[in-house]
């Protein structure tokens, strides 16, 4: 509890003195920053085309789909001259709730279809059970099938955590192998928070990194996000944040 306790304080100064580490990113740090993001559950083939090559002007750090359009994505990238961001595929998304198994295979066929990402949900019932071991569990048998090569982000869903149990779920993720902690799917109540991220990079301790996302439209939030800590954006409206530039 003490641990939690000088978590919190330090994550709050964090935000209390954001002026003292605010500054405005340049265009690229920005486009390195992003991940350009199309996860609604209604987008047509169609809109990921369009996606894509408006997209594609930018270098973004990557695309982020539902898995079933990353063979698309990839066909796409492959036909494109320009073309310079990673493919990342969002898995068990967005509730994470799926017998780990299942988001293992998932995972496994994305990278198979060409993503050299993932965004991964984790079991958020497991986690507020008490079920450390299995939350674990689940993260690893992802990290196991697609390899060490492949960037792996952990989604906790910030929103329907208490602080303990961000703390818990971000002190999991150090221990599964995972490269990334991230706030949010962007589907709950609530995205990013200047506290959760504060939060997480805190207990991160340089180990993973965070990416933040749900919620972030424009170039300020960005410049904050990545001020508290935040070494990754996901965000649907990369290309209106880089005409704020």
């Amino acid at each position: 509890m003490e641990k939690l306790e000088q978590f919190i304080q330090r994550a709050e100064l964090k935000v209390k003195t954001l002026k003292e580490r605010f500054r405005w990113l340049d265009r690229t740090e920005v486009e390195r920053l992003i991940d350009h993001t199309l996860l609604k559950p209604y987008a047509s083939f169609e809109d990921l085309k369009d996606f894509f090559i408006q997209g594609s002007k930018f270098k973004f750090a990557s695309f982020c789909v539902n898995s079933a359009f990353v063979p698309y994505l990839k066909e796409l990238s492959l036909n494109s001259n320009v073309f310079e961001s990673k493919i990342c595929a969002v898995v068990g998304f967005p509730l994470g709730a799926m017998l780990s198994s299942a988001k293992a295979q998932e995972a496994e066929l994305a990278v198979r279809h060409g993503a050299s990402e993932i965004d991964m949900v984790i079991n958020i019932g497991f986690l507020k059970s008490k079920q450390f071991g299995k939350v674990l569990e689940d993260i690893e048998g992802v990290r196991e099938v697609i390899g060490k090569e492949i960037i792996l982000k952990v989604i906790i869903e910030t929103c329907y955590l208490s602080d303990e149990e961000k703390v818990i779920a971000t002190e999991i993720v150090k221990d599964s192998g995972a490269d990334f902690v991230k706030t949010s799917t962007g589907f709950g109540p609530k995205g990013a928070d200047p506290f959760d991220v504060a939060l997480l990079s805190e207990v991160a301790e340089d180990k993973i990194k965070v990416k933040a996302a749900g919620g972030i439209r424009n170039y300020y939030s960005v410049c904050v996000f990545n001020a508290l800590g935040a070494e990754r954006i996901g965000t649907s409206s990369g290309i209106k944040i880089m005409g704020e530039i």
